[in-house]
């Protein structure tokens, strides 16, 4: 009974989650706008989505999905992803609980990405290969939330900053849908944008004023945004990253450039195009596009460090591990 209910559910969202990707924006009369003309973006919103990030090999020649179809994905997903793989009506999913990844696709297409068209990451450039073979030799054996034997203070690992509460999972920057607290909440004033990710509670203030960015030497975690508007599309582009962020785990380096663009699509769509452009990654540049929902619930604290006994013990269970 639970799987035919979970199923029929799956089917009715992921109909209506196609919406985005069908829908074209609003005229610029039905955009709505703030007291000094600028498109209102604020709220809190929502990129949960199980849409996959580059388009599954086995949908190599299908570019879009047809309702049944993403219906279809959604529920082999979701069961696939399940962390008790118990279809039973006597069991409940413990699991599951702590998970918010979404219960449909959220656009017809098949990937995230959109460009290039084949809906895939671009290939590695040789020394990016080169710099994932070395880090793979070094953590043979480790998880991801171990540290690097010999270190932890440069080499953080691929999970290292979602353990030091440096970045979120899901909130790179760039964001991108993942296993919970999807949510992004944006504020406007007339030369100012705050995108505060509710996970690490992180806030991006993004300067509309025209300024110079810093000089090269200053450089930060989420880099240094400044942003302007396309018609009714903010743009925000971003460089002087201190190192890696917590996109696509850690992949990207201090040369990203980095992209996104806001369009209100609707009252309760915002779409969210990301251009990923990394030189000494990636041998071209690529581009993903998520279609955010209007969420009436509040962000929030995510209090990461708070009564926070993980860092200790792993570290422990390090040197613990080392000694042997």
């Amino acid at each position: 009974m639970r799987l035919r209910v979970l199923t029929c559910v799956v089917a009715v969202l992921a109909i209506g989650g196609l919406a985005p990707g069908l829908a074209g924006a609003q005229s610029a009369e039905d955009v709505p706008r703030l007291p000094w003309g600028a498109p209102d973006l604020q709220g809190v919103w929502d990129f949960r989505s199980l849409t996959p990030m580059q388009r599954p090999e086995e949908l190599a020649d299908r570019e879009t999905f047809t309702a049944e179809q993403a219906a279809n994905f959604a529920e082999e997903t979701i069961r696939s992803r399940s962390r008790d793989n118990d279809t039973s009506d006597r069991v409940v999913p413990y699991n599951d609980f702590w998970f918010d990844e979404g219960t449909s696709v959220t656009t017809d297409r098949t990937s995230l990405i959109v460009d290039p068209p084949d809906g895939r990451i671009p290939a590695l450039t040789e020394e990016a290969q080169a710099r994932q073979a070395a880090l793979a030799e070094a953590r043979s054996e480790v998880s991801a939330h171990e540290p690097t034997p010999g270190g932890f203070v440069e080499d953080l690992g691929p999970g290292g900053l979602q353990v030091r509460c440096i970045l979120g999972f899901n909130s790179g920057p760039p964001m991108a849908p993942s296993a919970y607290n999807n949510n992004v909440q944006v504020f406007q004033t007339e030369d100012t944008v705050v995108l505060f990710a509710e996970m690490n509670h992180n806030a991006r203030v993004v300067p509309l004023d025209g300024r110079n960015r810093l000089d090269d030497g200053i450089r930060l975690w989420t880099g240094d945004a400044r942003g302007h508007w396309e018609g009714d599309t903010l743009v925000v582009e971003t460089t002087n990253f201190l190192r890696e962020t917590n996109f696509q785990r850690g992949a990207t380096t201090r040369n990203l450039t980095l992209t996104e663009r806001f369009t209100r699509v609707d009252a309760d769509t915002l779409r969210y195009d990301v251009t990923i452009d990394d030189p000494t990654v990636w041998t071209r540049p690529w581009t993903y596009s998520v279609p955010m929902r209007n969420n009436p619930e509040p962000v929030y604290e995510y209090a990461c460090h708070e009564g926070n006994y993980g860092l200790e013990n792993i570290l422990a269970g390090a040197v613990a591990e080392a000694s042997h």
